[in-house]
């Protein structure tokens, strides 16, 4: 699954905008150690804090191709509880939970 069609079209419409804002985004990826696994999931937490429901899924399935297991997502979501509150961590949980149904049927069909 590719980015969604919003930044799509945005990306058609502004090509040079949206091609700045993905090299400040790479940028900020290397600046420091951490491998890509441990940024995805630093990025899914910073995405429930948010209440970002886009970005928790995005970031789900890209922790997920950087080799994350979905008992790791879902421990992400549960650290969140102390910080965010339980109910927005049930919340956060059901779209990482979202994301996990779709990426195994995904598997499935191949």
């Amino acid at each position: 699954m590719g980015a969604p069609r919003p930044y799509q079209r945005v990306k058609q419409e502004y090509p040079e905008l949206v091609a700045a804002y993905e090299e400040l985004g790479r940028q900020c990826h290397e600046a420091g150690p951490l491998e890509e696994k441990s940024r995805e999931l630093v990025k899914l937490g910073i995405a429930i804090g948010a209440r970002l429901e886009g970005a928790v899924h995005a970031h789900t399935r890209l922790a997920l191709e950087k080799g994350a297991t979905p008992e790791e997502l879902l421990h992400v979501a549960f650290l969140a509880t102390t910080t965010v509150g339980f109910s927005t961590m049930m919340t956060a949980r059901s779209w990482v939970e979202e994301t996990l149904e779709k990426a195994a049927v995904k598997a499935a069909a191949r």
